[in-house]
């Protein structure tokens, strides 16, 4: 048997609700713990006709916080939707999957069911995951911030990446081994040497172990995975820290002691916020904003999205920041043609702050690195470069160093640094306190 927390609805006569609950009882298993009036009266105008004292009768007042009160109260492992439109829509239900998911229960309904991603225990270090809600949101140059703060701290951490071109088996590397001449020797092996362990080791300097997955479901599980296999290597060395990094919205399955959300003001807030999006928050004890400036964001979008996720989850930690390229070798009076993963309207921007910050001269941009095709006709167009400038990602390595390489010209790799929008706010100070949260789990 298996404890259930039905909810039900006004819309269905008391008599058919209880003889569904007992039929689903018999049928499948499901103890009945709790029944929970997600509201409508039509057919219901004694709640006392749903009442039983072999179950808690919940009528609430905030359907989510209520929820997740009720969760916390009886333990339910599964929760079973008897209700219908029209007094749940979808949205709403989406809602009360992503509480469900977040307490560790699973969602069923009549033709569905959502089930809590699993977590494997394998670390006993102090770890926390840093996770998505989409592509290109920014989670490696987040992983590495917080890597570098934990060095800082006095710890030894080590990354493991999760990526769609990570390898077959776990693998190693160090960081004070990555260079460029290193990643087309990795390459060579067949190896996506633009893989996010490989940049995670290279802006670090630290040890990170990369690992792969294949597909991702709704509440971020990875079809197939060996990111537990990496974890279990990460556990056996000496190190006192583990960031675990997410892919796209997918999760590392892998226990860790907190987690990290990063949410990009760019994206479409139905995609962060809506369908399953709020259990990626639910679960977080922070969440990071990126983008957080015009053109990818105006003020006002960007404060909609804070207050929308202090309304998911009330307590969970904030911080808006902003990327800035920063070169990993000095590039000042040389003529840089600069490729990027980030859209044209970040142009000027970019070109601003690295002829400002680096003394460089921008003498072209392409926002193509994740089109080889379109990034080959953009670097032979780049005459007039002496340098090529570019993050480590999609074709860095096999495309825009190659053509480095072919036309006598050198390649930097930058690192995006993740820096606070708002005056006063820190971004280590914000880890810190994430940080204390997984002390206190540890």
């Amino acid at each position: 048997m298996s404890r259930a927390l039905f909810l039900v609805d006004g819309e269905h006569h008391p008599s058919a609700i209880l003889d569904a609950v007992r039929e689903l009882e018999e049928m499948a298993g499901l103890l009945p713990v709790g029944l929970f009036f997600l509201g409508g009266t039509e057919k219901v105008t004694d709640l006392g006709a749903l009442s039983s004292p072999l179950w808690e009768l919940v009528v609430p007042g905030d359907l989510i916080l209520e929820l997740a009160a009720s969760l916390e109260r009886l333990r339910p492992e599964v929760v079973v939707d008897l209700s219908d439109l029209p007094v749940v829509d979808s949205g709403t239900r989406m809602a009360l999957a992503s509480v469900a998911l977040a307490h560790g229960a699973s969602y069923r309904g009549a033709d569905f069911e959502f089930r809590p991603p699993r977590r494997e225990k394998v670390l006993t270090k102090p770890s926390c995951a840093v996770i998505g809600t989409g592509k290109r949101c920014g989670k490696t140059a987040v992983s590495a911030e917080l890597a570098r703060c934990l060095r800082r701290w006095g710890y030894r951490p080590v990354v493991v990446a999760m990526g769609r071109g990570g390898p077959p088996e776990p693998y190693l590397v160090r960081g004070e081994e990555v260079d460029g001449p290193y990643l087309l020797r990795e390459l060579s092996k067949g190896l996506h040497a633009a893989s996010d362990h490989y940049e995670d080791a290279m802006v670090t300097g630290m040890t990170t172990i990369g690992s792969r997955r294949c597909g991702g479901g709704m509440a971020g599980q990875p079809f197939i995975t060996n990111c537990a296999e990496a974890a279990r290597l990460a556990e056996s060395l000496a190190v006192d820290a583990v960031v675990m990094e997410g892919s796209g919205s997918s999760i590392p399955p892998v226990e860790t002691q907190g987690a990290i959300c990063v949410i990009s003001a760019a994206q479409d807030p139905r995609d962060s916020l809506e369908y399953l999006g709020p259990y990626r928050i639910l679960i977080s004890d922070g969440v990071v904003i990126t983008m957080a400036e015009e053109p990818f964001a105006d003020p006002r979008r960007v404060s909609s999205l804070r207050e929308r996720i202090k309304r998911i989850k009330d307590g969970v930690l904030t911080i808006e920041t902003v990327f800035r390229p920063h070169p990993l070798k000095p590039i000042d009076g040389k003529r840089v043609f600069l490729v990027v993963t980030a859209p044209p309207e970040a142009g000027a921007v970019l070109r601003e702050y690295l002829e400002k910050e680096t003394g460089c001269q921008v003498v072209g941009t392409s926002f193509n690195l994740a089109d080889r095709r379109s990034l080959r006709r953009d670097l032979e167009e780049a005459d007039g470069a002496e340098l090529f400038l570019t993050e480590l990602k999609a074709a860095a390595v096999d495309t825009v160093a190659r053509h480095a390489g072919e036309t006598g010209r050198e390649v930097v790799y930058f690192h995006n640094l993740p820096v606070p929008a708002v005056p006063g706010e820190s971004l280590e100070g914000f880890f810190r306190a994430v940080w204390d949260r997984v002390l206190e789990r540890t």
